[in-house]
């Protein structure tokens, strides 16, 4: 376990834990959460690391920036700009590195709490747990990833409503709306996160990381540049050790065992 201010993170064998922990604040993200956060998904993005679970300590997952905070600061913008250029490091190495990222939303995900938890690759909710912008309720607007992610996984229209009229999305909605993976009675998140995370750890890194450069390029591809990376990335995965073990075990007829 290593020792930070704001967030836990624990790494065991292919499985990394990370947990908002400010549970006093709602998990609000000062610049210490942020930059803290930054660190602790560069340490994450590494060949060992097959999955890391996000989650937050209390009723909380995040509620978001730490406007006391942002409010003390000789120079707000500053500080909301430090803040953020954090989290967005942070969300970054999340998207790009091999492992992949499990949200387990135990409770209330707002601002920026909400940008993060829809960055999972896979997302858990509890019952418990809603979602909200929450952004221009303070004159602010949105940041973490939302304004890229969100278009992409439920278009414009619902985008917008989201962050202009903050409506309070509950988990089953934010299930129905393809935001979340699967809703799951909160106190069963923690057992069913892990159980994920078991089931991530024994499959290929590379496979994953291949998904995940896919689907990030392929808004910004035409056909024949996705299909051009598509057939060097399945060739560079067939050269792989991974590659050569998961195709001997299909013909093998026994399970692979990915290192």
């Amino acid at each position: 376990m290593t020792e930070y201010q704001t967030i836990t993170f624990e790494a065991s064998g292919p499985i990394t834990r990370i947990t908002l922990n400010r549970p006093d604040a709602a998990n609000g993200m000062n610049h210490t959460m942020t930059r803290e956060l930054a660190d602790a998904a560069r340490r994450a993005d590494n060949d060992t690391t097959k999955v890391v679970v996000l989650t937050g300590t209390g009723r909380f997952f995040c509620a978001g920036g730490d406007l006391k905070e942002f409010a003390s600061a000789p120079d707000r913008g500053a500080q909301i700009k430090a803040v953020a250029d954090d989290l967005h490091r942070a969300i970054s190495s999340f998207a790009r590195m091999n492992a992949v990222l499990i949200t387990a939303v135990n409770g209330a995900a707002a601002g920026a709490g909400f940008s993060i938890a829809v960055t999972g690759d896979l997302v858990l909710a509890a019952e418990s747990a809603s979602f909200t912008m929450a952004y221009t309720r303070v004159g602010l607007s949105p940041d973490g990833s939302s304004s890229y992610y969100l278009p992409r996984l439920i278009g414009i229209t619902r985008t917008k409503e989201l962050m202009l009229t903050n409506r309070t999305l509950s988990a089953q909605d934010a299930s129905q709306w393809g935001l979340v993976t699967e809703v799951v009675p909160d106190a069963a998140l923690a057992d069913r996160a892990s159980k994920l995370a078991d089931q991530m750890a024994a499959t290929a890194a590379g496979s994953n990381g291949g998904v995940k450069n896919l689907l990030l390029a392929t808004f910004g591809n035409g056909l024949e540049e996705q299909m051009e990376l598509e057939s060097r990335l399945i060739a560079e995965r067939a050269r792989s050790a991974d590659g050569r073990e998961g195709v001997d075990a299909f013909l093998a007829k026994r399970k692979a065992d990915f290192a």
